[in-house]
């Protein structure tokens, strides 16, 4: 267990309610999306894509939302078709996740154990920064997982 303070970071971001069973629809193109506007409004990406889960609880069908940011170094000149802000300081537990992101429950099951037998208290926040990301083999895949406290 990896415990961290993570500082304000300014993003350009998507917001949207959804459900665990549901999520796939936004991997690859919300991304791509964002990297395109980023290079559109000249802004320079300074950090991995996260993915932010508020309310979510592990199960499939629960409504929450979810934020996928994009770090930068400013704000937008132009209008945007995503919204812009600065994500506040996060403490949390991390750890990393190698492999397929089917498979992440396992990271999160592994630290939010440890969480629980440290004494600790979750936020009902969680992120996922996606360091490398292989949609060709998932198996090379490095995320790390934040969960905060």
């Amino acid at each position: 267990m990896n415990q961290k303070s993570i500082p304000t970071i300014p993003v350009i971001f998507f917001s949207t309610r959804t459900s665990l069973k549901d999520i796939q629809q936004f991997v690859g193109n919300v991304a791509e999306q964002l990297y395109a506007e980023a290079t559109r409004q000249h802004l320079l990406p300074t950090g991995p894509l996260h993915w932010i889960y508020n309310g979510a609880d592990g199960k499939p069908d629960t409504i929450f939302t979810l934020e996928i940011c994009l770090p930068v170094n400013k704000e937008p000149a132009e209008e945007s078709i995503f919204l812009f802000k600065e994500l506040p300081p996060f403490n949390c537990v991390s750890a990393l996740h190698h492999g397929a992101w089917d498979h992440l429950y396992e990271t999160y099951d592994r630290v939010i154990g440890d969480i629980y037998a440290n004494g600790k208290q979750m936020t009902g926040f969680c992120r996922e920064q996606y360091l490398y990301m292989d949609f060709n083999n998932p198996a090379n895949n490095l995320t790390e997982v934040q969960i905060g406290i």
